[in-house]
């Protein structure tokens, strides 16, 4: 895949994310609030595990753009593993439930609609990698997954991956506001 159309695409899926989020914040906090079961996120709660995944991959993604030396390469390869993480997590029919590690897990947490602030913020931040991921070489920088730092996937299939676990919750708050009474 052409690398230069693989970074439009990630730059256009993060605008509409970011777009999508923008509008929670003309929900009224119950709504933001509500859950259907008291084991189930509600809207803050997805929101604010976004954020936990933010904090994990963002600061990688600045720091190996930032101290990298890789020339760009026309070509982005998605690797085997990273490719199956990137497909796994997308929203389909059946969704099955993923088990979010524990340090991923804001269920019950005393949460403000800030979250959707810091969120936004970090969508700005990476907006700015997929800027700057022009210039070095998708393929050749490795990034630490949240299943173990020693799984690492490549740059273009951490962001990928990092997009598409957006989309599956976004689609999570989407039946959340379709189902509030």
């Amino acid at each position: 895949m052409n690398a230069q159309e693989f970074l439009k695409k990630m730059q256009q899926q993060s605008r509409e994310i970011s777009d999508a989020v923008r509008k929670l914040q003309s929900e009224n906090l119950e709504r933001l609030i509500f859950k259907n079961d008291a084991n189930q996120w509600n809207i803050l709660e997805c929101v604010e595990h976004l954020n936990l995944y933010a904090q994990f991959y963002i600061p990688q993604f600045e720091e190996q753009l930032y101290n990298n030396t890789t020339k760009p390469n026309a070509d982005f390869k998605s690797g085997i593993l990273g490719s199956y993480f990137c497909k796994s997590i997308l929203p389909k029919e059946n969704l099955k439930k993923i088990k979010t590690f524990q340090n991923k897990n804001p269920l019950n947490h005393k949460l403000s609609i800030s979250v959707i602030d810091d969120f936004l913020n970090y969508q700005d931040r990476f907006a700015l990698v997929l800027e700057n991921a022009e210039k070095v070489d998708l393929n050749k920088i490795k990034i630490k997954t949240t299943i173990a730092s020693f799984i690492r996937i490549n740059l273009g299939d951490a962001m990928q991956f990092y997009v598409n676990h957006n989309i599956r919750h976004l689609h999570q708050i989407s039946n959340l506001i379709k189902n509030f009474h």
